[in-house]
């Protein structure tokens, strides 16, 4: 039989990137992310891209 030698697991160092985009739906703007976040919606899609950016560089 052999040895059994521990092995240490390696933490992801890096949290998954946040990809968002902006997405209308009537008349309104809203913002998601492919980490599942919504933004609110909002009839400005300045403010939605707003959001999105708000999101993708929050500290996690």
């Amino acid at each position: 039989m052999g040895t059994v030698v521990p092995v240490a697991h390696q933490e992801q160092s890096n949290p998954p990137e946040h990809h968002t985009t902006t997405v209308d739906q009537g008349r309104f703007c809203l913002a998601r992310c492919t980490c599942g976040w919504r933004g609110p919606a909002r009839r400005a899609r300045s403010l939605a891209r707003t959001d999105a950016e708000t999101h993708s560089t929050a500290p996690a």
